[in-house]
């Protein structure tokens, strides 16, 4: 007997229950995460007796902890519209020459790094004059297996739905 009312009191439930009524009230506006991108044109490593060659640069606003950024240094272009795009970080062979680009963030800054197995100040074509691509991809991307070869910079731009067409430049 006390399933049999169980059993009609769930029924009753389900069956009284409707999604009908009038909308609710919109929530709060929440923030705006998407991906984007950025780019410092033709820059100049700095250097100082710590970090070595470096450039530096807050980011404005903080990215979210959980956020990841990818970078890519320009390293020559195709035609003068189609630049080419190696992810950072990188290392460039000259005989038996080594030059590492690499890189560091938090969700205020970003420092791109570079060293070499000689010294750096005898090439400055590795040092002056440098293009870099800044990509922030929100944290709630990042947790997952993303099936985007990420050392291809348009790959990368395509997967996330990134109009890089009017990005910000970073002085």
């Amino acid at each position: 007997m006390k399933g049999l009312c169980l059993f009609l009191v769930v029924l009753a439930t389900t069956v009284f229950t409707s999604c009908e009524g009038p909308q609710g009230p919109a929530g709060a506006k929440g923030t705006n995460i998407e991906s984007e991108v950025f780019e410092l044109r033709n820059v100049n490593f700095d250097y100082n007796a710590i970090d070595g060659f470096n450039i530096y640069r807050t980011l404005t606003p903080n990215i979210l902890d959980s956020d990841v950024l990818l970078i890519y240094r320009m390293t020559g272009l195709i035609d003068a519209n189609t630049p080419v795009w190696k992810l950072v970080p990188n290392a460039v062979y000259a005989g038996t020459n080594e030059v590492n680009y690499d890189f560091d963030f938090s969700k205020e800054d970003f420092k791109i790094y570079v060293s070499a197995t000689y010294d750096l100040n005898t090439t400055p074509a590795f040092l002056d004059n440098q293009t870099f691509r800044i990509v922030i991809i929100p944290g709630y991307f990042s947790g997952k297996k993303i099936p985007v070869d990420k050392s291809d910079y348009n790959a990368v731009i395509k997967y996330y739905n990134i109009n890089d067409s009017n990005l910000m430049v970073i002085k």
